[in-house]
């Protein structure tokens, strides 16, 4: 017999009750399975293992209680959180995806995930040309590399010698901000917690760094931002936003990616400056990737693999080994305490 063992929703956590805890709101469940008598069907075509699973900020939202409305639904109690993952084909009842090979699906955090017919739509295949280690589809080419590239392109328009500031510049999304947008020919600012985040900003080639604990973002971006700010990557909210509307530009463009200082806040920040938006022109825009990356993906897909391969993407991980340890590295990732893309690796591949 083996196992089918799960990290899965225990407890609503409404937004203003900071942070989930292990094993009271989310942690893991202990499923037998038996892998042999499983079949795949019409029904359920595919069986998947999972490898490599994304651990990302978003999950928390999926976390509140339904009442609270977003851009997904609340997960019911008991359902296993899902998540964008690289698994292999381990049983397959269609042509198109073959037994040993590696797709892409929501499969969640889960050892062994069952696909149904009408989510079959979403599988996809790995198409690997440049022989990119396997981490690297739910990693530097994953959703919140995806993230970047279509906020960057699709809002921030950015035009060379514009200045772009990134908050939260170290992790999944920001590295790659900043690299794509000096390669457009933009002034490239980010903040990030911890002199090791920033030390890596500098070697990635932001232009201007600043650690927030030690300076505060209001001090900080006169300072690194001497032209104002032109384009603002939006991934903390609160003061920091509040800070970014002093030292905007107008028609200064703001990409509302997330506001990850706000989500497990218990006192939300009552934002101040907002005026500036009327009197600078500003725009500011919240998307959604999965519903812009239908335009893109071909693109892409066309560009992201190569530049990577050519190794003039440089991504930094933090893999959290073995399905038990995804908690800790959620808790991680929405307290700031991760350094680059948070991943777990479920099994060997």
């Amino acid at each position: 017999m083996s196992s089918n063992n799960a990290i899965v929703l225990k407890k609503y956590i409404d937004p203003t009750e900071g942070y989930p805890k292990i094993g009271e709101h989310f942690g893991l469940e202990e499923r037998p399975f038996n892998l042999e008598a499983t079949k795949v069907d019409e029904e359920h075509p595919l069986l998947l293992r999972n490898i490599y699973t994304s651990i990302d900020p978003y999950i928390r939202i999926r976390m509140q209680n339904p009442k609270y409305k977003s851009y997904l639904p609340s997960l019911g109690i008991n359902q296993v959180i899902p998540n964008l993952t690289l698994a292999e084909v381990v049983k397959s009842a269609v042509p198109e995806h073959k037994t040993g090979s590696h797709v892409i699906f929501m499969s969640g955090w889960e050892e062994y995930t069952l696909v149904p017919k009408q989510a079959m739509g979403m599988v996809q295949s790995v198409n690997n040309p440049y022989n990119l280690p396997l981490m690297t589809f739910v990693g530097a080419l994953g959703m919140p590399s995806q993230t970047a590239y279509i906020g960057l392109k699709h809002i921030g328009q950015p035009k060379a010698g514009e200045t772009i500031y990134v908050s939260a510049a170290s992790g999944a999304v920001g590295q790659v901000v900043g690299q794509l947008a000096k390669a457009m020919g933009l002034y490239v600012v980010g903040s990030a917690g911890s002199d090791e985040k920033i030390a890596h900003l500098k070697e990635i080639g932001y232009d201007a760094v600043f650690n927030y604990k030690k300076e505060s973002v209001h001090e900080a971006l006169p300072r690194v931002c001497p032209k104002g700010i032109d384009i603002y990557f939006e991934n903390v909210g609160g003061e920091t936003l509040d800070a970014v509307l002093l030292n905007a530009n107008f028609h200064a463009r703001i990409i509302f990616c997330g506001c990850i200082s706000q989500y497990n806040n218990p006192n939300p920040y009552g934002l101040k400056n907002y005026s500036q938006i009327l009197t600078k022109s500003i725009k500011v825009e919240g998307f959604i990737v999965m519903n812009l990356m239908p335009l893109y993906q071909e693109e892409y897909f066309r560009e992201m693999p190569k530049l990577i391969a050519e190794g003039k993407l440089k991504y930094k991980y933090d893999v959290y080994m073995g399905l038990g340890s995804i908690p800790e590295g959620f808790l991680a990732v929405l307290q700031g305490n991760n350094f680059g893309k948070a991943l777990s690796k479920i099994a060997d591949e």
